[in-house]
């Protein structure tokens, strides 16, 4: 265990989202979480160095749940000391964090990477400032297609054509719906697409009363879902394509501030290192979060940390823009939207930041 940061500054309780936009709805016209206080203030320019250091009285508003809770259990394991008032919102998902952001309610959120490119063909103009992905994504997908009993013959992409299969646009399991397609050769025209919201448990209910042939599920719910209907013949068939980015964004308006730019610069380095202490404490995680937390059975909550694959926090985001780009021009063409330059949603400044932290943190645990 490490020596305790004497000069640690103490998280605010976390903030639930509508308390957030309800308090930004309050202070309209004034300076919200992500609001510079007038256009006289000073700000980055674009391609200049990331500020280092964090006036006092620096706030930062962060959509995270994961790593606030990683912070928590890791306590002095990690160094997670900032200098700024660090203040976490119980806010996650695209569309909540997206709502947060236009509310000014909202400096920095997690998500996937489709999020951002819904929330710049809607206007909000974010930049993407750190990025997840899994070393053995081929092993551990994050999603898994579910079949709904009685077609045994489904047993690959291909044999989609023809189904029903549930889709959420703007959500990572809808572009996961297009990729696959893509894959297989086949176009929209050659499915039906049900639009169904992926939350919960509605795609595993829907298979199960044959609303719908095929759906991504994701996570425990693979299992789940083959031990609860495996009998009446349901199973799952694998995709074989990347679906592990994980993500933070945040609103450019967050990062042109001088003094956010700076307490964001630090967060993402306590973010890395969240990141890597979950992979290197798996039994940790499994209980403080996936059971006491989320409160999951320890069947659900063991299966979670057996697939969590090994965390890649690439120093160099080249090639993360590219597969960016490829999902960009695919949505671009599915939605009717001009595609974007994957580039311009990327701010590469925070790469080395995140890289330096994840190598400090190997280094003082080998």
């Amino acid at each position: 265990m490490r020596t305790p940061h004497p000069t640690r500054r103490r998280s605010r309780a976390p903030l639930a989202v509508a308390a957030l936009l309800l308090a930004a709805t309050t202070l309209a016209g004034c300076a919200g979480a992500a609001a510079t206080s007038g256009d006289d203030e000073p700000s980055v320019a674009p391609g200049a160095a990331l500020p280092t250091q964090v006036p006092s009285g620096t706030t930062l508003v962060v959509g995270d749940p994961t790593t606030q809770k990683a912070v928590a259990l890791a306590g002095d394991e990690i160094d997670s000391h900032v200098d700024f008032d660090l203040q976490w919102a119980n806010v996650s998902g695209g569309p909540a964090t997206t709502e947060a952001f236009r509310a000014n309610a909202l400096d920095v959120g997690a998500v996937a990477d489709i999020p951002p490119i819904h929330a710049t063909w809607t206007g909000l103009d974010v930049r993407i400032v750190a990025a997840s992905y899994r070393e053995d994504w081929q092993e551990n997908p994050i999603y898994e297609f579910g079949i709904r009993p009685g077609l045994p013959d489904v047993t690959s992409l291909e044999d989609f054509r023809g189904k029903k299969i549930a889709y959420s646009p703007g959500q990572a399991q809808g572009a996961l719906v297009l990729r696959a397609l893509k894959k297989a050769g086949l176009t929209e025209k050659d499915v039906t697409l049900i639009e169904l919201p992926s939350t919960g448990d509605v795609y595993p209910t829907a298979l199960a009363a044959k609303e719908v042939d095929v759906a991504p599920i994701g996570g425990a719910q693979i299992a789940r879902y083959v031990d609860q209907y495996g009998k009446d013949g349901a199973h799952t068939v694998q995709h074989g394509l990347r679906d592990d980015p994980s993500d933070l964004y945040a609103p450019t308006s967050v990062i042109d501030d001088p003094a956010k730019a700076a307490a964001l610069r630090e967060y993402v380095r306590v973010w890395a290192q969240a990141k890597l202490w979950v992979a290197d404490h798996p039994d940790e995680w499994r209980e403080g979060y996936y059971v006491k937390d989320q409160g999951l059975d320890e069947k659900d909550a063991q299966y979670l940390v057996d697939h969590a694959g090994v965390p890649d926090l690439p120093a160099d985001w080249t090639e993360p823009i590219a597969r960016h780009q490829e999902t960009i021009d695919l949505l671009a063409k599915a939605t009717g939207n001009e595609p974007i330059h994957a580039a311009d949603i990327w701010d590469e400044r925070f790469a080395p930041v995140i890289a330096e932290a994840a190598d400090a943190y190997r280094k003082a645990n080998p």
